[in-house]
């Protein structure tokens, strides 16, 4: 009995039903909210913001817009604005102030179709740099925005002429290290997964996982690559060791069969990179810890150096709904609190204990 106890648990602490399609929640850096981005059943686009109050959640705010909202992120913004950048089903990318939202403070039709992943790098403290945004579509393209930058993008990552457009289901920043380098990384509905250096213009690796990617993230944004996972349809998962490229075999990895559906979702404690979380499509979260191997490169034949690939072990598991879990976002400022939404159409705030001690 002393054994499990001494794992973490993960506690659905409040459990709120909506009444719309929650597609993505975000915590409201240095603060005790979050927003709710979905749509609602006739159609329209909807933004809500709670407060934790005494162990419920109190709606602060509802703002309703034309189109279904499908992603958001705070990642671009300061810590001062805390501006919410979002992504929409006709393809424009807006940035809100949630003060007043009635119009957005940077708009721009981003995308031909729907933008279904967006990630921030250069606010908040995190990533050396200008803060940028980036969108991957439906309609194959993935790019990245300056809101100081009017109507077109910094870079525009798209197949070649005659090459077939893939749906990109998902984005991710990461090498955000110093003011010159960056890297972003893009997953593909046919397992194909780009890792795209801003710096020098290039694809600098890609791989395919033979399933469609749902979620990649690095396990941080702002330093020298060192993990990157990717999930997809099929319930597994994949690390990257992302220290070490080699010539022919580019990045060690290890994968798991982490659920028996979709994983939709991976999120890295911001507190501990080593230690992620994965959503999946029957309604269950699954809490993962890194081991790095006794040594991360070797030698080959030829003595050129190749990554070695560590290990997944499984921290803790847990059912909340029977429809898969859409979203998650580890709270920024209080380590085990974090959000996840589902297309039972409720949002749940979680407390994961133990995480300083595994």
């Amino acid at each position: 009995m002393s054994s499990t106890l001494e794992k973490p648990q993960i506690i659905a602490h409040i459990q709120k039903s909506l009444n719309y399609t929650v597609f993505d929640s975000r915590w409201i850096p240095c603060s005790a909210k979050f927003v709710c981005m979905g749509n609602f059943a006739r159609g329209t686009g909807v933004i809500q913001i709670y407060e934790i109050q005494q162990g419920e959640l109190q709606l602060v705010k509802e703002i309703e817009k034309a189109k279904p909202i499908k992603c958001g992120t705070f990642g671009a913004t300061s810590l001062q604005q805390r501006h919410l950048a979002t992504g929409d089903f006709d393809g424009s990318l807006n940035v809100w102030n949630l003060e007043m939202p009635e119009c957005p403070v940077y708009s721009v039709k981003a995308h031909k179709e729907i933008i279904n992943s967006i990630d921030g790098v250069g606010g908040l403290g995190i990533g050396d740099g200008a803060p940028e945004i980036v969108t991957g579509s439906r309609d194959g393209t993935v790019k990245v925005w300056d809101s100081r930058q009017k109507d077109t993008p910094v870079v525009n990552m798209e197949p070649m002429e005659g090459e077939t457009k893939r749906d990109c289901w998902t984005v991710a920043f990461g090498h955000a290290f110093n003011d010159q380098d960056r890297c972003v990384c893009a997953g593909y509905d046919n397992g194909d997964i780009k890792l795209f250096d801003l710096r020098n213009m290039s694809l600098r690796w890609e791989t395919n996982i033979r399933n469609g990617v749902c979620s990649v993230e690095f396990d941080r944004k702002d330093i020298n690559m060192n993990k990157l996972v990717a999930t997809s349809l099929e319930g597994k998962f994949h690390v990257f060791d992302m220290r070490t490229q080699h010539p022919t075999n580019g990045f060690a990895s290890v994968s798991e069969k982490a659920h028996k559906s979709t994983v939709w979702q991976v999120r890295h404690l911001p507190q501990n990179r080593d230690i992620f979380m994965t959503a999946g499509g029957a309604g269950n979260l699954h809490l993962w810890k890194y081991e790095y191997p006794a040594q991360r490169t070797k030698k080959d034949a030829d003595n050129v150096d190749m990554g070695v690939a560590g290990s997944v072990n499984l921290l803790q598991n847990v059912t909340l709904s029977t429809q898969p879990i859409s979203s998650l976002d580890w709270s920024p400022d209080k380590q085990g609190l974090c959000v996840c939404s589902s297309f039972d159409q409720s949002v749940r705030v979680l407390i994961v204990t133990k995480l300083n001690t595994v």
